[in-house]
């Protein structure tokens, strides 16, 4: 009765079932998987709430890219950054989910393959399903630091392949594409006709500068290229429900592109009058939780870093972003990790299966995580890591 592109099974993993037993019998959890900034003790500046006094939400105008002045804040966002990135070239949309939703319907036809990264963002599989199409992956190699491993990417590539999804910078990993990556990927597209995808909702929290990193690919002119953000992350506000797409590449494949992507958007007409009337102010009073949020996240990464020196959990590098990978022993999987740290020791992390590390044993933690919270569950974890049993 139902489509074969929902899941077959709706029961919660171990983790969530155990965390869940958990609650209800009154445990106070330590969870260091707090990925929500609008929960993590922010101060949001009133502007935020002001932003939304304009009388121009009384009043519905639907264009299908988004209203002209919203997209026009979002160019003056690139243009802070250094980046050119006209309005006619933005296409608002609800959130970067339906953006890839539009976009894998403005790319491929059912069967059709898109690529993502591995280890990476785990509702990829979820999105594509919903569309019809098919995922494969292709490895994020570490040697120190997370690199496309090109071998195996080209490897991947078939006549049925849409898309190569690049999260820059990758979450949970943290790694920015750099400029030589960047070539060969365009390279292997361009000549295959085949676009990118460039998720850079975390681009602006870098953990510091590096001249060969690539910040956006919203200026590409290689190949068809799609880059796309938005508040959730940007502004810390998931809640006001604003991403875009910026178009690249080729100017005949981007108009054609557009055209497509327009009357797809023309169909949904998904992007609420307030938060676009609001995003000029909303985009400006973003730098007020930018700064919080970075250094939220350098603290606890710095904290991260002593607390587990000399233990056996390893901190993998990271660039940027919202988390902080570590690699333990491989006496147990990661599930077993986690599930013994909920279970005897009240704290919440995040086994590396969730993002499809494809070996043992890695867990991610969120650098979101209040202070307070962060610091009393890495000791808790460091002391966990002492036991023999851990050896």
């Amino acid at each position: 009765m139902f489509s074969s592109r929902l899941p077959r099974d709706f029961q919660p993993n171990r983790l969530a079932g155990a965390l869940a037993a958990k609650r209800r019998e009154g445990a106070a959890i330590l969870d260091l998987t707090e990925s929500n900034p609008t929960r993590a003790g922010f101060a949001y500046p009133p502007e935020i709430v002001r932003a939304f006094e304009d009388p121009g939400i009384l009043r519905y105008h639907p264009a299908p890219a988004g209203r002209r002045e919203a997209r026009e804040a979002v160019a003056a966002y690139y243009a802070a950054r250094g980046q050119r990135v006209e309005p006619e070239r933005i296409l608002l949309t609800a959130s970067t989910s339906e953006a890839y939703s539009y976009l894998f319907k403005l790319l491929a036809n059912p069967g059709d393959h898109v690529l993502v990264p591995r280890p990476s963002y785990p509702l990829f599989e979820c999105l594509a399903s919903l569309e019809a199409l098919e995922v494969r992956a292709y490895p994020l190699a570490y040697h120190g630091r997370w690199s496309i491993d090109f071998d195996a990417l080209a490897g991947a590539l078939t006549d049925r392949t849409r898309a190569v999804i690049v999260v820059n910078p990758n979450n949970p990993t943290g790694n920015y594409l750099k400029r030589a990556e960047w070539e060969v990927l365009a390279r292997l597209c361009g000549a295959r006709g085949i676009a990118v995808i460039a998720d850079e909702v975390f681009s602006d929290y870098a953990f510091g500068p590096d001249p060969d990193r690539v910040t956006t690919l919203a200026g590409a002119e290689d190949c068809l290229t799609f880059s796309l953000s938005g508040l959730s992350k940007i502004a810390g506000l998931p809640q006001m429900k604003l991403g875009w797409i910026a178009v690249a590449g080729p100017a005949a494949l981007r108009a054609d592109a557009w055209e497509r992507l327009e009357w797809i958007a023309d169909a949904y007409l998904s992007v609420a009058t307030p938060v676009q009337c609001a995003a000029a102010r909303l985009l400006i009073a973003a730098e007020s939780v930018q700064r919080q949020i970075r250094a939220r996240t350098a603290e606890n990464l710095q904290f991260g870093h002593q607390t587990l020196a000399g233990s056996c959990a390893t901190p993998l590098a990271v660039e940027a972003g919202w988390y902080l990978v570590l690699q333990v022993p491989r006496v147990r999987t990661g599930e077993e990790w986690t599930l013994e740290l909920l279970l005897q020791w009240d704290t919440l992390v995040q086994p590396g299966y969730f993002y499809d590390f494809e070996a043992e044993a890695f867990l991610v933690v969120s650098l979101l995580t209040d202070p307070v919270i962060f610091q009393e569950g890495l000791a808790r974890l460091a002391r966990f890591l002492a036991e023999p049993s851990v050896k």
